[in-house]
């Protein structure tokens, strides 16, 4: 079975994140439309997995004034560090690694699912990435109820742990969110949509 790091990395050389970018594009500008007006102006932002830096930098277009991605696939964070080389980008594995700092905004597209333990990384987040009322959004393909989607551990050789929406929710509530909202972004009759979560750490935890 594969790595997906190595699975990005090899996408990264043939060009593929670009069609990355634009099949998520909208699911995460209506995720990031969701969050925006409860984050403090300028705000903090970090991007998990963040392919070649797409998301981050529309975090500056947003009011961001402090931004960071990280990636587990070494061309990702090449590519990223190319098209934007004052960017703050860290290629390192997940979950082990932390960053030094906490922020107002952490945000993940097509991540979660990749890791074996999907709560721990949720936990890890609520805990160590976000400030005191920080928020998280984030959003994933591969679910359940997204049927397609289904066969592409099979198909693509990588693991991926599947949750339906139900235990996504009680997986964000088991991390100490609150204010968890839980919807199908960018849905059509083709598709049920990317599974989007949001959710706040407690001002006061």
């Amino acid at each position: 079975m594969k790595e997906a790091t190595d699975v990005f990395s090899q996408w990264a050389e043939e060009g593929r994140d670009l069609g990355m970018e634009q099949g998520h594009a909208a699911a995460v500008d209506e995720m990031l439309n969701a969050v925006i007006s409860n984050l403090p102006q300028p705000f903090s932002a970090i991007d998990i997995g963040c392919g070649n830096g797409w998301v981050v930098r529309k975090f500056t277009t947003l009011g961001a004034n402090d931004v960071e991605g990280v990636d587990g696939a070494k061309e990702m964070i090449l590519k990223a560090q190319k098209i934007d080389p004052s960017g703050n980008y860290h290629l390192a594995q997940l979950p082990e690694w932390t960053p030094k700092k906490q922020f107002d905004l952490v945000h993940s597209m097509e991540f979660l699912y990749y890791l074996k333990n999907p709560q721990d990384m949720l936990t890890r987040i609520h805990d160590n990435w976000l400030k005191d009322g920080g928020w998280l959004v984030a959003g994933v393909d591969h679910y359940q109820e997204h049927k397609a989607s289904l066969e592409w551990p099979s198909s693509l050789n990588v693991h991926m742990t599947t949750m339906g929406i139900h235990e996504w929710e009680n997986a964000m509530e088991n991390a100490g969110f609150q204010n968890i909202k839980i919807w199908q972004s960018a849905a059509s009759k083709n598709s049920p949509g990317t599974l989007s979560m949001l959710g706040q750490r407690a001002a006061d935890s």
